[in-house]
């Protein structure tokens, strides 16, 4: 069976990602113009036949996130009403994704709502990464390709020697995060912590207390995402004071602002390492590592109606 030709289309959002991810397929990006209105709208043309095609938007859904959303909904909508084959939206990191139930009267479960707009705009298939909450996955009725920043990070860290003297404990900086950190830890051959922590603010944590042992140990600090860098300063300033020797963190997607990478500058984090998930990803003492190669990889095999289940393993 003659598989449908791959159509690659890159949003505003990340281009430098989508550039990379063309270069790893072998293929180039799709000429299409993407604009704005002078009053704010965005417009978008395909300049060329897609009749047909299998088309990946590539598109993360970072800051301005709303704006990026909007940008991936007129994408979908241009292709499909240009005859597209299957629409396939490439998040690297999916915005909203911590508004995913009601933990309060009367709020709304935003990230089920933006599944709802991108499967009502036409999208047929999404291909994301390390989803802050998994069970978003059930929130979209089309297939839904969960991939980990795992395999690339543990790449990374094991090329640097992290866990090679047996002297490496990964840590959680919440309970919630138990299960990514006991996956790393089983990866690296390392003792597992939890930073046990309590939340003031949406930009303000207070950690309490660690529960394993970290002193004289170097320690590996592994969360989903970071914005505001509070969780993984206060859980360092806590392992520190604790015996840490030195103190590495691990992130999937590193949303930093400002206040994130002069936290992140002066905390006691030796270095940061994150993915190019979103180009926010950078600053002192963060390290982004490259995953063009395999969300490239993972959108070749589905082009090819191929399993993607081996991309999971380290």
């Amino acid at each position: 069976m003659l598989r449908p030709r791959m159509k690659l289309i890159s949003g505003t959002a990340h281009r430098g990602l989508a550039e990379r991810i063309a270069e790893n397929i072998g293929t180039s990006l799709a000429d299409v113009h993407v604009t704005a209105f002078p009053d704010g709208e965005t417009f978008v043309k395909i300049n060329e036949n897609i009749r047909g095609d299998d088309v990946f938007i590539i598109q993360p859904s970072c800051p301005p996130t709303n704006h990026n959303i909007m940008e991936l909904l007129i994408m979908v909508d241009a292709a499909r009403r240009a005859s597209a084959g299957r629409i396939n939206a490439v998040m690297p990191f999916f915005g909203y994704a911590r508004q995913d139930r009601k933990d309060q009267p009367r709020v709304p479960i935003t990230a089920k709502l933006v599944a709802n707009m991108l499967t009502e705009a036409g999208v047929d298939r999404i291909i994301t990464m390390d989803l802050h909450a998994p069970q978003i996955q059930g929130f979209f009725d089309i297939p839904v390709d969960h991939l980990y920043a795992k395999p690339a990070l543990i790449g990374y860290l094991r090329d640097k020697g992290a866990g090679a003297d047996g002297n490496l404990t990964v840590v959680s900086p919440d309970v919630g995060g138990v299960k990514m950190a006991r996956a790393y830890a089983d990866a690296l051959g390392a003792d597992l912590a939890i930073v046990a922590k309590h939340r003031v603010s949406a930009t303000k944590v207070e950690a309490m207390n660690v529960i394993g042992e970290v002193d004289g140990r170097d320690v590996l600090l592994v969360d989903d995402m970071t914005e505001t860098a509070g969780t993984l300063c206060a859980a360092a300033e806590i392992l520190q004071r604790h015996g840490a020797r030195r103190i590495y963190a691990g992130v999937s997607h590193a949303v930093l602002g400002e206040l994130g990478r002069e936290r992140i500058a002066s905390s006691a984090i030796e270095t940061v390492i994150t993915t190019d998930s979103v180009p926010m990803a950078c600053g002192d003492k963060v390290h982004a590592v490259g995953i063009a190669p395999l969300l490239a990889e993972a959108i070749r095999r589905i082009n090819g109606g191929q399993s993607v289940t081996s991309l999971f393993e380290v």
